[in-house]
């Protein structure tokens, strides 16, 4: 019996306590939106379960917590802590995407500039509820809806905050399908979202090979912080519309991007052990990264509005709510909700614009904000 107590006493089962369940319920719950309601389940799948194995109570010193620094848990966060992960997933995002759309007709590219005004304010709104300067640049950018970016930032600005940030930043990427509808509504009318969008003219190769250049020249002179991120992204698109480097695309939209994309998710999972993510700032940080992302939403909406003003050829507004940075989820978005109006009018070619331009524009947002408190 004695020896029975002992090996008890050894296990997770007597070392857990209540807040390990609470942390247990979370990961299950990713778990379940991902594979029942399909929300991101290539992201919230690895992360819920790494909250699993992050909240398995284990003696410290065997080599088995992702804090210990002999874990096999801790080498694979090194790619996370050291900002590692994020530029491979650019990478990967970058051989995936087609840029036709924006090129076809730039101005959509506002839209994208102007959903990070949440990022900007949030930042600001951090700072007057008393978040250090590195933290409310951490907290703002979940605003983005580009977990990769917010992991990015964070990892250069707050490590200690990786955990909830990522958490916070890929729930609500995964959840745009429920946040933005009804934001959409609210500040839009029924005939604006009813607004068809004439065809977008033919973009021609030569354009498309010279952009990713010419992209990454102009942004990051700009932002030289977003280099990392933006650098690897259109060397992706690049590889993409070489079409010689065909295989290296390849390699860069599916083996890379996806192994990259389990180990960052497992990882950050892992991370958040209920002593150190059960906090109140935690708290602080889920609250305000939900008001960032609707504050990011809603300015790209009022700000399609402001441009139909003095546009000939007006555009449909709810393409604003297209330029946070959930790539593709934001844009599919925009169709059903445009489709639930006039089932005639397609208008997920069009957000793609907004929201491919968003993605560069959080990075370049978070280029600006690194630069800023570091300098």
């Amino acid at each position: 019996m004695e020896m029975f107590l002992d090996f008890f006493s050894n296990t997770g089962f007597a070392l857990a306590d209540y807040r390990n369940l609470i942390m247990l319920g979370i990961g299950m719950l990713f778990i379940y939106l991902g594979i029942a309601k399909d929300y991101e389940p290539l992201l919230l799948v690895p992360i819920g379960f790494g909250i699993l194995l992050g909240n398995i109570p284990v003696f410290k010193g065997l080599g088995l917590s992702i804090y210990e620094s002999n874990s096999v848990l801790h080498y694979l966060y090194y790619g996370v802590t050291q900002g590692i992960y994020p530029p491979l997933i650019f990478m990967g995002i970058g051989a995936m995407t087609d840029f036709s759309t924006l090129l076809a007709r730039p101005v959509l590219m506002l839209l994208g500039a102007a959903a990070q005004t949440g990022i900007f304010l949030t930042f600001l709104g951090a700072l007057a509820l008393g978040f250090a300067p590195n933290e409310a640049a951490s907290i703002g950018i979940i605003g983005g809806a580009d977990g990769p970016t917010a992991i990015f930032l964070t990892a250069k600005l707050a490590k200690e905050l990786i955990g909830p940030i990522a958490v916070a930043a890929y729930s609500y990427m995964a959840l745009v399908p429920v946040i933005q509808p009804p934001i959409m509504r609210l500040l839009t009318t029924r005939k604006e979202r009813l607004i068809r969008m004439e065809e977008p003219r033919q973009v021609s190769k030569r354009e498309k090979l010279i952009f990713p250049i010419i992209a990454v020249l102009l942004c990051c002179y700009t932002a030289p912080a977003a280099l990392p991120l933006l650098g690897l992204l259109f060397l992706g698109n690049l590889l993409k519309e070489a079409v010689v480097t065909e295989r290296l695309a390849q390699a860069a939209r599916t083996s890379v991007i996806d192994t990259v994309t389990i180990l960052l998710g497992m990882t950050v999972g892992a991370s958040t052990q209920a002593n150190v993510f059960l906090t109140s700032k935690s708290i602080g940080i889920f609250v305000l990264g939900a008001i960032s992302f609707c504050i990011a939403t809603a300015a790209g909406l009022l700000f399609a509005k402001i441009m139909n003003l003095f546009l000939k050829q007006k555009i449909n507004p709810l393409l604003g709510a297209a330029g946070v940075s959930a790539v593709p989820d934001s844009a599919r978005v925009v169709q059903m909700v445009g489709r639930a109006e006039d089932d005639t009018n397609f208008l997920l070619m069009h957000a793609m614009a907004p929201n491919v331009s968003g993605v560069i524009g959080s990075a370049v947002g978070a280029g600006i904000l690194w630069s800023f408190i570091v300098g």
